[in-house]
């Protein structure tokens, strides 16, 4: 059944709060399709408040009986997934079926984390006295702030809420000024399933004072944030007075390696799916694809040629495969790395201009005699450009792969049994595909090393982040 209206408010204590104010621009169009309202620190204190009074009934109920609200939203989401795929693209951008694909993506992580609310397990150590007994448990952390992206607006939240929730905790989310009615919209939904209020709170506004607020906060217990490392540190550094749980998914610069033996039809089609999916907007997007000497022309050529057939428009649009661009800095990006590798001697072999249809859309780019020196090879790019560095053996690409302070993804192409276990082992990042340029899923650990974050989500472990171990000690048994 379709709703016949969606939420453009903020959601507070169990209702909907705020003016419209702050405009969200769909990004093809370039026409405003909302106003959301402007909270700002007084606003976030009372959505802490209610997380706060939530929190004990909450952790309180059976897992089984969260594990069920958990599951009604699953099917909430899976249900309204084409209406909520249309909100996604209007404001983000993306491909409609990409877009849906994001919210079915976004739904599997409250399904996973519905079952994975029975399974918190605790454990029972060998006593070191023999009147006692070990035992250790897992418990709800407490009140949760989520800040979240743009890039991804349904999966990035669920993918901290599902676990926070089926943990026992309680959340505020500020989502993207962007992208804030996904946020809505998937909210309304928890509500529908029979989320308490103060469960689950929404805020957008001023991010500085949102942020303050959230940070400081004593009675916030965990900060789950996606998004750059400079943004990371520094929310980093405003929870250090508190002593906060921090759970940091940031910035990569992720290698993609062909190695000779690889098959190269393949490896194209996974750098395409890796480079190119969301415009390149994404974390875990190859920023830097590496070709062995013998196979560099053919690969070149053939992922050249792909690269050009890519369809360019709006994402409401039939057949198109890459929208635009989220607003005009990214495209400065863009343009900046093309031209800084051009005066330092790469060419283009398919796109490097702005598309005809204008405002923010670029075309798909492919650049080849990329070098170490440029600066595509030490900052991550967020758009559709895929630079080709050449290499010759296995040590000297490890270590260009690794020249980074990122570690959070890395892919790469091979066939030798022996050569994927060396390399997959000598690459500095928390993540690592071979022979396919996706990785994301619900059920394994998300997350990198370095400076690209702390902590997982996804599988078992995403769940850890949003409980406290306790050990007790029986004596006198």
């Amino acid at each position: 059944m379709m709703r016949e209206r969606w939420p453009a408010q903020c959601l507070v204590d169990g209702e909907w709060v705020g003016k419209p104010e702050l405009p969200v621009v769909n990004p093809s169009s370039l026409e405003e399709i909302a106003k959301v309202p402007d909270l700002g620190e007084a606003e976030t204190e009372k959505a802490i408040a209610a997380a706060k009074r939530a929190f004990p009934a909450w952790a309180g109920l059976l897992a089984k009986e969260r594990s069920t609200t958990l599951r009604r939203w699953h099917d909430l989401v899976v249900q309204h997934a084409d209406e909520l795929a249309q909100i996604l693209t209007c404001e983000q951008g993306k491909p409609l079926s990409e877009a849906r694909g994001e919210i079915l993506y976004a739904a599997s992580f409250l399904e996973f984390y519905a079952e994975e609310a029975k399974r918190i397990y605790g454990e029972t150590i060998p006593s070191h006295t023999k009147d006692g007994r070990i035992v250790v448990i897992r418990q709800p952390a407490g009140v949760v702030a989520a800040i979240t992206p743009w890039n991804f607006p349904a999966a990035m939240i669920t993918r901290k809420v599902g676990p926070a929730l089926a943990a026992g905790c309680t959340a505020i989310v500020k989502p993207a000024p962007e992208t804030p009615l996904t946020a809505f919209a998937f909210a309304a939904l928890g509500q529908e399933a029979g989320l308490p209020a103060g469960v689950l709170n929404i805020v957008t506004g001023n991010a500085h004072a949102i942020g303050k607020a959230l940070c400081e906060s004593p009675d916030v217990r965990v900060l789950s944030f996606t998004g750059s490392t400079a943004v990371g540190k520094l929310l980093m550094a405003q929870c250090a007075p508190t002593v906060k749980k921090l759970a940091l998914e940031l910035g990569g610069n992720a290698p993609f390696i062909v190695f000779d033996d690889a098959d190269i039809d393949a490896a194209v089609a996974g750098a395409i799916a890796s480079k190119f999916r969301n415009m390149g907007q994404t974390c875990v997007c190859a920023n830097r694809i590496y070709v062995q000497d013998a196979i560099y022309d053919a690969f070149a050529e053939k992922l050249a040629t792909e690269v050009a057939q890519l369809q360019v428009g709006d994402g409401l649009a039939e057949g198109i495969t890459q929208g635009p661009l989220i607003n005009e800095a990214a495209v400065a990006k863009v343009e900046e790395h093309i031209a800084d590798a051009v005066a330092k001697g790469a060419r283009i072999l398919t796109g490097g201009t702005r598309h005809e249809l204008g405002g923010t859309f670029y075309k798909p780019t492919v650049i080849s005699d990329v070098t170490q020196s440029m600066k595509v090879a030490r900052e991550e790019t967020f758009g559709p450009l895929a630079p080709l560095f050449r290499f010759r053996g296995d040590e000297d690409v490890i270590a260009m792969a690794n020249d980074t302070e990122f570690g959070l993804a890395a892919y790469f192409y091979a066939r030798d049994i022996g050569r994927i276990w060396r390399v997959a082992e000598a690459l500095e990042y928390g993540m690592v595909a071979i022979n396919s340029g996706r990785l994301s899923t619900e059920l394994a650990p998300f997350g990198g090393i370095k400076q690209s974050g702390i902590g997982r989500e996804g599988s078992r472990h995403g769940i850890e982040e949003y409980t406290e171990l306790k050990f007790m000690l029986m004596a006198g048994i």
